[in-house]
This record gives C-alpha cells, structure tokens and sequence, in this order.
C-alpha cells in the first residue's frame, strides 16, 4: 500500500513546528484567526487558492514550497560535530553599571543556544529598570551570591548559592542581588530558535549604559 499523502493540515503544523511557533504566534505571522487554523491543522477546514498564496506570501515562501513535505523523522540526522571550550578570556565582554556580561563560545554561529557568564550588581529594580523580553526560553544558575528574580506574572523569588531558574524570556524579567549580597556571579543559558538571538541580546544591554 501506498503511503498516505499528507494534508494541508498535516503540512501546516510541520511548518509551524519547524519554525517553533505556537499556534498563536502562527496566527500573528499569518494574519489568520487562530481558531482558522486550529481547523486547518486538524483536517476539518481547508483554503480557498487566493487564501494559500496569501499564506505563502506572509510566511515568505512560494507555493511550492508551502506544500513540501517535511523531512521524513526516520533520516539520519547529519553530525555537525561542532565543539566550542568555553573561556572568559576568550569571551565577548560586555559591561554596564549594573552587569558585566561574558558571553561564551561566540566562534560558533548560528548557535540556538546562548551560554552567558554574568556578574550582577544591581541591588534595586530601579537600578535594573524596566523588565526585559527577548525571543525563547533561559535558565539561569547561582553560582555564587544571592539573587532575587523578579517576572512580570509571579512574585519576586529568592536563589541562593546552587539554585537556578528556568523561565519563559518573552516575559519580562530581570535579576538583581539579595539584600546584604554585593555580587552574585549567574550561569544563564537562552534558547531559541531566533539565529539572531545573540544579536538581540547585546541589543537589550543599550538601555543599561553599556561601556
């Protein structure tokens, strides 16, 4: 028997799970209700063709290539052997008032994975200003001192020594030290799926004075 061909349902959900959106974010790049395309996604809706090129024009793709498959999950998968020591001599330094930032392992591009070494000294949140958003999700590890961690929907929580944090980074968020703490030394690792997040994130020190 003949494999089944895949659905235009089928195909869109491969597409946004590639990208990593969620369905929200999908409805937002494509400008579709998303209710719409939780239908398409499940088979119980298609497109009109005026509907698809409008589709593959906001997504930046040709017609062609909306409706290729995705990459069967049974490939192998190439081994880009990549490998990167990470050193704070060898690191991009970025300093500010409040920060000093180490970012680790900048030979390798294109990462989708920030590992960043951080020494806090903001002690209140005006010192920090305004909360920071930026693309994907970070960890954060104390490895020395105390923080508080402060997050647009949950109250302030306190990391000793040891601890760490995972969280959404589209919500706003932004660590300072404990009181009685004058510096807290931070392991933070971003993710995304964003190429350009390292790029973002240096961007994001502008408003902190940077030097």
């Amino acid at each position: 028997m003949s494999p089944k061909s895949p659905t235009l349902g089928t195909l869109l959900r491969g597409l946004r799970t590639r990208q990593g959106w969620t369905l929200k974010e999908m409805s937002e790049h494509t400008e579709i209700p998303l209710s719409t395309l939780s239908k398409i996604e499940h088979d119980r809706l298609t497109l009109t063709y005026d509907k698809l090129q409008h589709l593959a024009q906001r997504l930046n793709l040709r017609m062609s290539e909306l409706f290729s498959e995705p990459d069967s999950d049974s490939a192998p998968k190439p081994v880009t052997a990549r490998r990167s020591l990470g050193s704070l001599d060898k690191a991009l330094r970025v300093q500010t008032d409040n920060y000093d930032y180490y970012y680790l392992c900048t030979e390798l591009r294109r990462k989708r994975m920030i590992p960043i070494l951080t020494k806090v000294r903001a002690k209140t949140t005006a010192e920090f200003g305004e909360l920071v958003r930026h693309p994907g999700e970070e960890y954060v590890h104390v490895l020395e001192g105390r923080i508080q961690v402060h997050t647009e929907f949950y109250d302030p929580v306190v990391l000793e020594t040891g601890q760490g944090i995972y969280i959404d980074s589209q919500m706003g968020h932004g660590y300072i030290v404990d009181t009685g703490c004058e510096e807290a030394v931070l392991l933070a690792v971003c993710a995304s799926a964003d190429e350009d997040l390292m790029e973002s994130l240096i961007t994001l020190h502008e408003h902190e004075g940077s030097v």
